[in-house]
């Protein structure tokens, strides 16, 4: 267990550099996107035109191949069956990947009719031929998705994460470059080509490159009466027809979105691109560097085992409390920082600011999610997931609806964070019930802990900003990274020394590192 505990932890440092790495150029993006469209009716129309790629994203289930077809293929290598299991990766690549380039045929013809049914709110004429165009454009980079997807799957199961490490990169890259070399003459438009480019170099080129290197072996095969293929269908199927957190919560704040005022959807989109920085760094590196070994401890029947896994994982996932609550104290800050400049102007910081502070009330649930539903996913039950899933995301309509009418843009945002925890703390408990998860203790008593300790810091935080940093302007570049310097040690300083007189594990241990370093002796 020792030895998978180090290969997680070396895992977890490749994978958290990239996530720090993508999250770094996604940042970069997003500003590009900030400086040239702003909080305008083009970011919205090309908010809106990933609507219908995402949505055959989904149904082929391009961003589940990790969780679904690694247990597969492990299952082969474990048994040094590998042959066979490079027969069942050319068939799933075959038969999906066909699939995939017909639906994609699809979308492009009926592109119009479909802009028009998932986002009835938008009707200006003119964005909507925006969206429209920019819709067609980025449809054909989800046939690099998908089979980028599987290439980087039989890595994870090889235990190489260096070269899929490489794909959101070189994506984010991708879509730098088309706004910059393309913004000026297409706006937004530029970025769709980008999106394009992008997913072709990252999750296709790259991609087959890493494959090969781990020994990929790919032949044309449509032998649709193989046994694992009606396996990986059975398990995927749920997921193709089920609504998951993160598609129900990128689809609904653009479907609500656009019936609120022109720069709702891009302010929304700010503001869980911010969220999604922090989600992404603590919860997305470990849940993907995590889920191969999980897979494998699953393979090999040791629950309880792959349980301690998942539950040291959630308590360390619970620091993002107490850093959700530092960025909702540097709410204006952290906008103005990031954003404010070109054509995102005070006003759009403002609207920014207010989105942000209810997406980051449920950052923590997002970051969780991406280790709860592994451990479905480990065990191949993906039906649960996707039916209670699908569920959660219906009962939670009338809230994004109440959210809407009651709040407007801030109400959309505060539904996207209450919809998130609900989901994730029954999914969680269902979990424990089922697997016998005798450690779950555990993790309740360190998330509650984590809480309370929150809310007298977070309001400490107000207080320090308000009273002792009154003489910075936050409406500028300098003032605003002045106080959030100022208060982010504050918060540095009082968590840890809270953590450690506390007795926590996690914390303690992080200062005893801090400590060797600055004194190896």
């Amino acid at each position: 267990m020792s030895s998978i505990y180090k290969k997680v932890g070396l895992a977890s440092l490749i994978m958290m550099t990239s996530v720090f790495l993508s999250r770094l150029t996604g940042l970069i993006r997003e500003q590009v996107i900030a400086y040239i469209g702003g909080i305008s009716g083009g970011v919205d129309a090309y908010q809106v035109a990933f609507i219908i790629p995402e949505i055959l994203n989904h149904i082929v289930a391009s961003g589940f191949l990790s969780v679904t077809f690694i247990p597969i293929f492990s299952h082969y290598l474990v048994r040094d069956k590998e042959a066979e299991g490079w027969r069942v990766f050319s068939l799933i690549l075959t038969g999906f990947g066909s699939l995939l380039l017909l639906l994609i045929t699809i979308a492009c013809v009926f592109a119009r009719s479909f802009v028009e049914i998932f986002a009835p709110g938008l009707d200006d004429p003119v964005l909507i031929e925006h969206a429209i165009r920019m819709t067609r454009i980025i449809i054909p980079a989800q046939f690099f998705f998908f089979s980028g997807g599987m290439f980087m799957a039989v890595q994870f199961a090889r235990e190489k994460f260096f070269i899929p490490a490489l794909s959101p990169l070189l994506y984010n890259l991708g879509i730098i470059c088309g706004g910059v070399l393309l913004g000026s003459r297409l706006g937004m438009e530029g970025f769709s080509w980008g999106v394009l480019g992008g997913a072709f170099i990252g999750n296709f080129m790259v991609q087959i490159w890493g494959a090969k290197k781990v020994g990929m072996r790919f032949t044309i095969n449509f032998d649709f009466k193989h046994p694992d293929l009606w396996l990986y269908i059975r398990v995927t199927l749920p997921l193709m027809i089920g609504l998951t957190m993160s598609f129900s919560t990128e689809f609904l704040f653009r479907f609500f979105g656009s019936y609120l005022p022109r720069g709702s959807i891009a302010g929304l989109n700010y503001g869980l691109r911010t969220m999604f920085i922090l989600v992404g760094f603590f919860g997305q590196a470990v849940g993907m560097a995590s889920f191969p070994f999980m897979a494998r401890l699953a393979a090999e029947n040791k629950i309880q085992e792959m349980n301690r896994l998942l539950n040291d994982a959630l308590r360390y996932l619970a620091l993002v409390v107490p850093f959700s609550v530092l960025i909702i104290a540097l709410r204006q800050e952290t906008v103005v920082i990031l954003f404010q400049r070109g054509r995102f102007d005070a006003a759009a910081t403002a609207l920014t600011s207010q989105v942000l502070v209810y997406l980051m009330i449920g950052a923590f649930a997002f970051a969780a999610q991406t280790i709860v539903v592994r451990g479905y996913y480990a065990v191949q039950n993906t039906l649960f997931p996707a039916v209670y899933g699908t569920v959660a995301v219906v009962l939670s309509i009338p809230v994004y609806m109440a959210g809407m009418l009651k709040m407007g843009v801030g109400g959309v945002a505060l539904a996207i964070s209450l919809s998130a925890i609900f989901q994730v703390a029954v999914l969680y408990v269902l979990w424990n019930k089922k697997s016998e998860n005798k450690d779950s203790h555990r993790v309740y008593r360190f998330y509650l802990w984590t809480i309370l300790l929150s809310i007298p810091l977070g309001l400490f935080l107000e207080f320090f900003k308000s009273t002792f940093l009154t003489g910075f302007d936050s409406a500028t570049f300098a003032g605003s990274l002045a106080v959030s310097i100022l208060t982010a040690l504050v918060f540095v300083v009082m968590v840890l020394s809270a953590g450690y007189m506390l007795g926590v594990t996690e914390i303690k241990a992080l200062v005893s590192r801090i400590l060797k370093k600055i004194n190896p002796l």
